[in-house]
């Protein structure tokens, strides 16, 4: 009985191999969303709440890949968040959050065994973002085990056709995908590829927006590379606020 308990204690320390220290530096509760890329599980069946101050910290396997973010503004009463809303629940399951909602990405051994990890405003914002390995091993360049982060509060002064208006305020700044949807400011369609998707041709350049205040962080679907982070690390710490 013992070797088995042995035995057992050894391969979860090897499938929990990477772990996650979610923080929550917002003025209130926020409700966090977790989501796996296809055939990775959602971490903690998908989410969990943390009151303003808290921090938890949740298991990974060493070769996970998905997606955090924070829901704002939910109603305990009807499990409805006004950003980043799953389908009225707390534990999203494998649901992806509504727009807007700032993402914090990551892949976990990915090429040449590094982790790849970045802040994404794709989908818009709605509380700043970040992420960082505790300790780690990179080359010693500018986007290796560093803090990837957008830390801005943008809302306020997101553009004005972007704003996402609530009574409770501005709650969140729209992409132009998301608020047009159109092909060409979604990156479909004829325009489906980075030479015939540049923001620069755009009507109306909106990543610039959010490229001249988070300049680390993806701004739509064919932004640079300059966006993506690499490390080896055994623990990555993710704030909200």
């Amino acid at each position: 009985m013992l070797r088995s308990s042995v035995t057992l204690a050894i391969l979860v320390v090897a499938v929990q191999a990477t772990d996650f220290e979610i923080v929550n530096r917002e003025g209130g509760a926020i409700w966090v969303g977790t989501q796996g890329n296809s055939g990775k599980q959602p971490l903690k069946n998908g989410g969990f709440k943390l009151n303003a101050g808290q921090s938890i910290t949740v298991g990974a396997p060493d070769d996970w890949a998905g997606r955090f973010w924070a829901r704002t503004w939910c109603d305990d009463s009807t499990s409805h968040c006004l950003t980043g809303d799953c389908g009225n629940k707390l534990e999203c399951g494998g649901n992806g959050g509504a727009p807007p909602a700032t993402l914090v990405e990551i892949t976990l051994k990915g090429n040449g065994g590094l982790d790849f990890y970045d802040v994404s405003l794709v989908d818009g914002f709605n509380v700043p973002a970040s992420i960082e390995p505790a300790g780690g091993s990179g080359d010693g360049s500018q986007y290796s085990c560093k803090k990837s982060a957008c830390q801005p509060h943008l809302n306020d002064i997101c553009p004005e056709e972007l704003k996402l208006v609530s009574p409770h305020g501005v709650v969140g700044c729209e992409s132009a995908c998301t608020h047009f949807n159109t092909d060409q400011y979604c990156c479909r369609n004829a325009h489906d590829k980075p030479e015939t998707c540049r923001s620069s041709d755009w009507p109306k350049d909106y990543p610039k927006f959010f490229k001249d205040h988070c300049p680390d962080a993806y701004s739509y679907a064919y932004d640079d590379h300059k966006s993506t982070f690499t490390c080896k690390s055994s623990k990555y710490i993710v704030t909200f606020g």
